[in-house]
């Protein structure tokens, strides 16, 4: 006897795969989060990942009850991540946009660590050099309590520039080594 459940698509599936799949969404939603990112992206990817074809926005829309805009929007970063691709589907007519995910994590990894994360500390390590500039050169005009302060902005400035430097090389070093490697590679290793 087969126990069945109906998806939010209308069609009879055993209840573990449903319990998996929202399982899934909640997962990815909070990952997402975490990294930075919408929940709604998680919840997009996720639905594009476990999905065994590929999905227009009014089906994304249709099955995690979300705004079509918002669908729209999230699509468009998942795209420029390289998480998900627009696909064209044969007998599909009318103007109707399918996308489906990357399955290449390490892929999807490098992209996001070479595009906003090196971004990101690049930005902030430009701040921090045009604060130090603007610092230095206003600091021959302080005096007293100003100018201690002054000499404390600096001092953290700097160990926060370090910092921000030692991530840039910990990306940069990542990101040569996921290059050699291959998927296989990383499930043999083992944390200790």
């Amino acid at each position: 006897m087969s126990v069945e459940s109906t998806s939010s698509n209308g069609i009879s599936q055993h209840p573990a795969l449903v319990v998996v799949h929202q399982s899934m969404l909640d997962g990815l939603s909070q990952l997402a989060d975490y990294l930075g990112f919408s929940k709604v992206m998680g919840q997009i990817y996720g639905a594009l990942l476990l999905s065994s074809e590929a999905l227009s926005l009014d089906d994304l829309m249709d099955q995690l009850s979300i705004s079509k805009a918002s669908v729209s929007m999230n699509i468009r970063t998942l795209e420029q991540f390289g998480m998900v691709r627009q696909v064209w589907l044969r007998g599909k007519s009318g103007r109707r946009k399918y996308y489906e995910a990357e399955t290449d994590f390490i892929q999807i990894v490098t992209n996001i660590l070479s595009g906003r994360e090196m971004r990101d500390v690049g930005r902030a390590l430009t701040v921090m050099d045009e604060n130090l500039k603007l610092l230095t050169d206003a600091r021959a005009q302080m005096e007293g309590e100003d100018c201690r302060r002054a000499d404390v902005y600096l001092d953290r400035i700097q160990q926060m520039q370090t910092m921000f430097r030692f991530a840039q090389l910990v990306i940069t070093s990542i990101l040569t080594r996921v290059a050699e490697m291959k998927i296989e590679d990383i499930s043999q290793i083992e944390l200790r």
